[in-house]
């Protein structure tokens, strides 16, 4: 089995109206994957964790903030359009100020409040069982 991938980037800077595009496939057997956005992995605005296998839901999209190494409520949407394996994946992250919108292969679309009011995103991490085959911020 191929290991988990994880990408970090620091010092970037994406403000409202900016987009972050990640495209990518699942691993052959994957668990779960996520896409962070925030000012460094205590301090999250974006917790994006799709999961295939969640104790409670199966296929889950989970959402959550994590504020000073704090999580906090969850936000569970059932319909997780990015389960089926190998099949490519587009995610597009919108900042819009008060709010994530985060567009998915099939047209869906969750939102998640900016809890914590964060103006500037600084850190990113994409991590998990997601073969990664492009990324950009625009």
């Amino acid at each position: 089995m191929a290991m988990p991938m994880e990408l970090e980037l620091k010092h970037v800077e994406l403000r409202a109206g900016d987009q972050f595009k990640v495209q990518g496939r699942n691993m052959d057997a994957a668990e779960r994957f996520q896409i962070d956005l925030g000012c460094d992995e205590d301090h999250l605005a974006l917790h994006f964790n799709p999961r295939f296998n969640d104790d409670t839901d199966g296929t889950v999209l989970m959402c959550n903030s994590k504020i000073a190494g704090c999580w906090g409520d969850e936000k569970r949407e059932i319909h997780n359009p990015l389960h089926i394996q190998g099949v490519k994946m587009e995610i597009v992250l919108k900042l819009t100020g008060d709010m994530f919108e985060v567009e998915m292969t099939d047209g869906q679309e969750i939102q998640f409040p900016n809890r914590e009011g964060l103006d500037v995103i600084t850190y990113i991490r994409i991590k998990g069982d997601l073969k990664l085959t492009s990324f950009k911020i625009y």
